[in-house]
């Protein structure tokens, strides 16, 4: 593992990493801020997945999480949103394929199969990564993010429910197999038989049996995506006779930006930090 940057941030560590990865095989970066009490003691992780063209950069720089990350004892992890290189397939006109879109699924049709496994990254390398370079206590992990971040979190947490204790999302791609801007990059990614794109589809999979206690969604309601891309409300419809429980706010005047996520970033914070047992 490389140190790229190291700085000190509420009395905590903002560090951003690079290493070569075995699922991705290419140099994968990502950042992670370490809170001060784990100076003395393993902290829960908090995972961070990002949105379309973006990298770990984004919500480091825009997230506004490092004061109350720090203040609650969370290491927070933001993983980049898909391989990169010069011999990572990429699609250059295209901004919903490629480099920046890795959607957090495994690939299986070529070219793309060969690098995108980021499902693969995010739920078992990653990890296993931090676990060895940081004081990280396993036991007790979160996860969230935006858009395509958000899609990720919530299939993540779906799937592995024994894993995550907690799970929120903004403005998320709660169905992605019908959205506009995400169905022709599962096409591409996971060949044409739709049933493969099931296990990427937050709704398909609560339909098909997976299960989480509970989800925050936060959603603007002057975001240009809400109703092509986003629909929140599919999730709402297909969690209806389950056991999960759902906290669906809808912003009036947001938008999709980060001045939207930062506006509630520290509600997703403490609504993490009370499942992972820090408040």
């Amino acid at each position: 593992m490389k140190v790229i940057s190291q700085n000190t941030a509420f009395d905590g560590m903002q560090g951003v990493y690079a290493h070569e990865s075995d699922a991705c095989k290419c140099e994968m970066t990502f950042a992670v801020f370490v809170p001060p009490q784990a100076i003395s003691e393993p902290r829960p992780v908090l995972w961070y997945l990002s949105g379309l063209t973006c990298t770990h950069a984004n919500v480091m720089e825009k997230g506004e999480y490092r004061r109350l990350a720090s203040e609650l004892g969370l290491i927070i992890v933001c993983p980049d949103t898909s391989p990169r290189g010069n011999d990572v397939p990429d699609e250059l006109t295209n901004w919903q394929m490629g480099k920046g879109a890795g959607f957090y699924l495994d690939a299986t049709e070529k070219p793309w199969a060969e690098h995108y496994q980021m499902y693969s990254y995010i739920t078992e390398e990653l990890p296993s990564l931090i676990s060895q370079h940081f004081r990280a206590d396993m036991s007790r992990q979160g996860i969230f993010g935006h858009s395509m971040g958000g899609h990720g979190a919530m299939t993540i947490a779906l799937k592995n429910p024994d894993r995550f204790k907690s799970c929120s999302a903004f403005a998320p791609i709660v169905q992605p197999s019908t959205a506009d801007w995400s169905a022709p990059a599962l096409e591409k990614y996971l060949g044409a038989d739709r049933s493969a794109w099931r296990r990427y589809d937050a709704c398909a999979l609560v339909e098909d049996g997976a299960r989480f206690p509970e989800f925050l969604i936060d959603q603007g309601k002057a975001d240009s995506f809400l109703e092509d891309g986003l629909r929140p409300w599919l999730f709402e419809d297909a969690i209806k006779g389950t056991d999960i429980a759902l906290t669906l706010r809808m912003h009036e005047r947001y938008d999709h930006s980060y001045y939207f996520i930062s506006t509630f970033m520290d509600d997703h914070l403490t609504w993490h930090a009370k499942r992972l047992g820090c408040l």
